[in-house]
């Protein structure tokens, strides 16, 4: 493994591979959420179900968490190399002229959407795995909403959350296309996945905003 990622091309197709399986994902999450806003029986019965499941909490729940740190320790390496080959073969390289911000900034908004999944899982993945497996309480399929629903009472936890999606949503920008042609979509497809990139920044961090907002005023 490590003499495949030695290679440039290797450990971008490999970025790539891992930012595709959270586009993936951040799909399914969203549409969970989103049951919570129209139904909070049905929201409870799918979180309950993906939090007793065994195939999800130790099949696809660690394959996520890996995923998950395998992509920003990747993000960081390809941006130190990167930066390492830009300084020694363009001294002269003008990094608005040639990219993006967002293409510029993605380590930025990566940190700062590393930040927030360390809240995130401070806020409900350790009190989930403390309810669960030390204080071993018994299973409740009716109190996922209610939970849901109290984290975002506080005023500057909406507030943290909603800045940190328009981050997701800076970082999608650039990373959903540029997945994209790591993975060898050529010209002939880069119109279309460039519209889809842009729709699916927009709307999937908007989803989420709306589910916090939602959860924040109407308490």
């Amino acid at each position: 493994m490590s003499g495949f990622l030695s290679s440039s091309i290797a450990r971008k197709f490999a970025m790539a591979l891992s930012a595709l399986f959270l586009i993936i994902f951040l799909i399914i999450h969203l549409t969970v959420n989103l049951t919570s806003v129209f139904s909070e029986d049905v929201f409870n019965q799918l979180s309950h179900f993906m939090g007793t499941n065994p195939l999800i909490q130790f099949g696809l729940q660690p394959v996520l968490i890996i995923g998950v740190i395998f992509h920003f320790v990747m993000g960081f390496v390809l941006e130190i190399r990167n930066k390492g080959a830009r300084d020694v073969k363009y001294v002269n390289f003008k990094g608005a002229a040639n990219s993006t911000w967002m293409s510029r900034n993605m380590v930025y908004s990566g940190l700062a959407i590393l930040a927030f999944l360390v809240i995130h899982f401070i806020d409900f993945w350790l009190p989930e795995m403390n309810y669960k497996y030390i204080e071993g309480l018994p299973a409740d399929s009716t109190r996922y909403y209610e939970e849901l629903q109290h984290k975002f009472v506080p005023l500057w936890r909406a507030a943290a959350y909603s800045v940190a999606f328009v981050f997701l949503a800076l970082h999608l920008l650039h990373g959903f296309q540029s997945a994209f042609q790591s993975m060898g979509f050529n010209n002939k497809y880069s119109s279309f996945v460039k519209a889809l990139g842009k729709w699916y920044s927009i709307i999937i961090p908007a989803g989420f905003i709306f589910v916090t907002l939602y959860h924040h005023f109407n308490h």
